[in-house]
């Protein structure tokens, strides 16, 4: 049995319930978390995720952490089994899972994300069921123009539930734009009251996207994927053809054909399948 305790991150980075929706933004642009904590003295409360920020418009920003917070999807102890957890974790469709001292105690001790796991994964040698990321690639794409305003990204993302979209320009993929980026570029939504004047005060998506992506052809393995993921700390990975590489960068693509794309959730599938 190989317990949660010894993959989690012990004592994470949390926020309280009252602190200021503003603190916690500049929480996550500082540290680049994904999923923060939400706790009232050390008892677990909720998560506020990088969705959450997004969803905040300019007319509510007079908040507190507890107006953002959701409900953890899943909640795991350190003597969880991991492979409970994977299965947990991979059945609810969430990324992380916070740790409590026990069923019965609330107590935040720690936080296990996708990340942690497929990392144990990697160094126990685990295979997946199945070697091919063309076998677990999504060949459909959602994506945005280079030229997209910020507000349409806000849109697709929410409606979508993705957390980064490639970037495309005369039909090649140039570049990607995350949560993230958003979030620290700084740019708000606009209240619903402003929606008409949003895309035109709205930037474009080529001013905050990150260039040249990191992209893989479908002959990459799984385990050279997860690897990739890992090593940039990014959540979706492009599969592409006729990539022209950046010289210096040979995992990065000036453009190239985007024929797929695999998240980290489809690692964590092709390893529990």
């Amino acid at each position: 049995m190989n317990p949660v305790g010894q993959i989690m991150t012990p004592d994470p980075v949390t926020v309280s319930a009252d602190t200021h929706v503003t603190k916690v933004r500049s929480v996550f642009r500082e540290h680049g978390f994904r999923t923060i904590p939400v706790v009232s003295g050390n008892r677990l409360e909720g998560i506020i995720t990088r969705g959450d920020m997004l969803n905040i418009s300019s007319t509510k920003s007079n908040i507190d952490a507890r107006g953002i917070m959701e409900q953890p999807l899943v909640i795991t102890t350190p003597e969880m089994d991991i492979t409970s957890l994977i299965k947990e974790i991979v059945n609810s469709g969430t990324l992380y899972a916070p740790v409590v001292e026990s069923q019965d105690d609330m107590h935040l001790v720690g936080i296990v994300t996708v990340a942690d796991i497929i990392m144990k994964l990697l160094y126990n040698g685990s295979l997946p069921a199945n070697e091919s990321i063309e076998g677990i690639m999504s060949s459909s794409v959602i994506t945005c123009n280079h030229d997209d305003p910020i507000s349409h990204v806000w849109k697709r993302m929410g409606d979508s539930g993705v957390s980064g979209l490639p970037v495309i320009k005369n039909n090649k993929i140039i570049g990607i734009i995350t949560r993230m980026d958003i979030i620290k570029s700084g740019n708000v939504r606009m209240g619903r009251e402003s929606q008409s004047h949003e895309t035109r005060r709205s930037v474009l998506v080529e001013k905050i996207m990150r260039t040249p992506p990191v992209v893989a052809i479908t002959s990459t393995s799984i385990r050279e994927a997860a690897e990739i993921l890992l090593e940039y700390n990014i959540g979706r990975l492009p599969i592409v053809k006729n990539p022209i590489y950046v010289k210096k960068e040979p995992r990065r693509a000036k453009q190239a054909d985007l024929i797929g794309i695999v998240s980290r959730e489809d690692i964590l599938w092709s390893y529990l399948n």
